[in-house]
C-alpha cells in the first residue's frame, strides 16, 4: 500500500455508521424493492469540480451508468476499504469497466480541494474521478442522493465526518438502480455492476 494512502488513512478519527444512515440505506432499499416508486427520488442535478479542478455537473456523467460513492479523504477506514474494494471490481470487470463511470463525492467540501482528492484517488484505480465544491454545492448533491453526513468535533480541535456508506448505482439515464453496501461479498457486488452494464443500449 502506498505510504501516502496510509497516512491518509492515520490523519483522522473514525468514521461511524449512524442511526440516522441507517434509516437512509432502509428509505432507498423501499425505493429499490418498490418500482412503483420514482426513481427521481434519488439522484438529482449538481454543480461541483473534479479532481483536476475542472467544473462539472451531471452531465458529465451522460452516457454511461454510474456507481457514486460519497465519502472524504480524512477518512481512515470506511472511505479507503470501500475505495480498495471498488478499485478490485473495476480490475475484474476487464474491459467492461470502461463503460461505466465511478466517482467519489467529498462530503468534506473544507479540507477536500481537487488537489488533495486528486492526490488521495491516486492510491486507488485510475477510473474514479473525485468531485467537490463548496459546501452548498455538496449540500445540494447530498440532498439529492439522500445522504447523510454529519461534522462530529473531536476532543483535539479537528473534526471527523460521520457519513452513510454505500455506492449509490444509476442508470445511463441518471435513474437509480440499487446499491452496494460496504464491504459487500466481490461476487454480490459484481454481478450488480455487471447489470447495471445492462442499463445501457448492448452492443451488437
Amino acid at each position: 500500500m502506498p505510504a501516502r494512502h496510509v497516512v491518509l488513512m492515520t490523519m483522522a478519527g473514525v468514521c461511524g455508521f449512524a442511526v440516522a444512515a441507517v434509516a437512509i440505506f432502509a428509505g432507498i432499499s423501499r425505493v429499490e424493492q418498490n418500482r412503483g416508486a420514482p426513481a427521481t427520488q434519488i439522484g438529482g442535478p449538481f454543480t461541483l469540480i473534479d479532481d483536476a479542478g475542472v467544473p462539472v455537473t451531471e452531465a458529465a456523467l451522460a452516457g454511461k451508468p454510474s456507481a457514486i460513492y460519497f465519502g472524504y479523504t480524512y477518512c481512515p477506514e470506511i472511505c479507503p476499504t470501500t475505495l480498495l474494494d471498488l478499485s478490485r471490481w473495476i480490475a475484474k470487470l476487464g474491459p467492461d469497466a470502461d463503460k461505466l463511470n465511478y466517482v467519489f463525492v467529498s462530503i468534506d467540501p473544507e479540507r477536500d480541494t481537487p488537489q488533495l482528492m486528486h492526490t488521495y484517488l491516486s492510491s486507488f484505480d485510475k477510473h474514479i474521478r473525485g468531485f467537490t465544491g463548496t459546501p452548498e454545492q455538496v449540500a445540494t448533491i447530498a440532498k439529492e442522493y439522500r445522504v447523510y453526513y454529519k461534522k462530529i468535533p473531536t476532543q483535539d480541535g479537528s473534526y471527523v465526518m460521520d457519513h452513510s456508506s454505500i455506492i449509490y448505482l444509476m442508470a445511463a439515464n441518471r435513474k437509480f438502480v440499487s446499491t452496494i453496501a460496504y464491504q459487500e461479498n466481490d461476487a454480490a457486488a459484481l454481478a450488480k455492476l455487471r447489470n447495471l452494464l445492462g442499463t445501457t443500449t448492448p452492443s451488437s
